[in-house]
């Protein structure tokens, strides 16, 4: 009798509750960045055209070299211009002079006029030749400037400062003005990064007062780990697009050593909030039931309670909690597989480390809409 009694006793009591570990969120000041594809962009783009027609002389660059606004390029064969020029400038000589005799022609008539040895209306008429002989001298003097016009343009300079592209037209080509492309002129500093956003966040920032022009950006290539050309929005596109429900956005960065170049593609992140108190956990203590998302707390008696929460951007390891926790919340950071909700555990202290976040995150699947953060500084409790 008393070893079944023994053995009753033995099947009677209670398993020992699981073990876990347990610790306050993490409170610090956060910031959140949106991300976006998109693809630089020169802040101008020149196709050079010659000014004048006739026949490439010679070139005063080197294919894929960086020039100067002003520097020459090209140079079409003067001598047509200058001939033209010189044809022009004996109009005006002899404008001048029909000019000159003109109004010595005038000032004897009025002389014989005041002896009435010459009529009224031969002055008129002398007044008058005086007055067309001004006209042709300042007809003369334009077309004058016209040819030296002419004459600058048979030397073709560079209209902006940039990256030149290889010459489309070699030496002793025949060259059309305002239609033959010689080269293809791009600035280098600064660059623009064109993007396109969702209207869901066009209209996160005009409720919030962010993302607008002046707003700082940072952007990163395809082989870089982080975001390290910063930038700022210089542009957003006040139309939304119909069909694709997006809005067209630029930002402006400095370049000053050309490293990027038009066409590359890039991802940025557009500060889509100002600094604010967030409540960060591990993300492995996260907890999937169906479409909702769990966090599993202790309170003072041992007793596991599931709580759901919505997630933030990821940074690093840790998840950033917008809803459903408090910061003085008892949450299980460690051996969350063994507690289920309603069930006693035996907690064990534990401590979520800020080293766990880092500023080079990216976005993921559990959050709506593609965001990252970083943390600015730790709360004030």
């Amino acid at each position: 009798m008393l070893v079944l009694a023994a053995c009753s006793g033995g099947q009677d009591a209670a398993p020992a509750a699981p073990a876990v570990t347990v610790a306050q969120p993490l409170v610090r000041e956060v910031r959140d960045w949106d991300d976006f594809v998109g693809r630089f962009e020169a802040v101008q783009s020149v196709e050079v055209r010659p000014r004048v027609t006739g026949y490439l002389q010679s070139v005063h660059f080197a294919d894929g070299g960086y020039v100067r606004k002003g520097e020459p390029l090209f140079t079409i064969d003067p001598r047509p211009a200058q001939a033209a020029l010189a044809q022009a400038r004996a109009q005006l000589a002899r404008a001048e002079a029909i000019l000159a005799n003109a109004r010595t022609e005038l000032a004897r008539s009025e002389t014989l006029a005041q002896s009435r040895a010459a009529s009224e209306e031969e002055v008129e008429q002398r007044r008058a030749a005086v007055r067309a002989g001004v006209a042709e001298v300042n007809a003369a003097q334009a077309n004058v400037r016209a040819q030296q016009l002419d004459v600058g343009f048979t030397t073709v300079r560079a209209p902006i400062s940039g990256r030149i592209s290889q010459r489309l037209v070699d030496p002793g080509n025949s060259v059309i003005a305002d239609q033959t492309v010689l080269i293809r002129i791009v600035s280098v500093d600064p660059i623009h990064f064109s993007f396109e956003g969702s209207e869901a966040l066009l209209l996160k920032y005009q409720r919030e007062g962010s993302g607008g022009t002046g707003s700082p950006v940072r952007v990163r290539l395809q082989d870089e780990a982080s975001y390290v050309h910063p930038g700022r929005i210089d542009f957003m596109e006040p139309i939304i697009d119909p069909g694709s429900g997006t809005a067209s956005g630029r930002a402006v960065l400095p370049n000053p050593d050309g490293f990027l170049k038009p066409g590359m593609v890039g991802r940025l992140q557009l500060a889509g909030s100002q600094p604010y108190r967030a409540l960060l956990v591990p993300d492995t203590a996260i907890v999937t039931d169906a479409s909702r998302r769990l966090v599993y707390t202790v309170d003072d008696e041992g007793t596991v309670a599931a709580k759901a929460v919505e997630l933030g951007p990821l940074i690093g390891e840790l998840r950033v909690i917008r809803k459903g926790l408090t910061a003085k919340d008892r949450v299980i950071i460690g051996g969350v597989q063994r507690a289920r909700p309603g069930q006693k555990v035996d907690p064990k202290k534990g401590a979520i480390e800020a080293k766990a976040a880092t500023e080079t995150t990216r976005p993921d699947a559990r959050t709506p809409q593609a965001s990252s953060a970083e943390i600015v500084a730790p709360a004030n409790d």
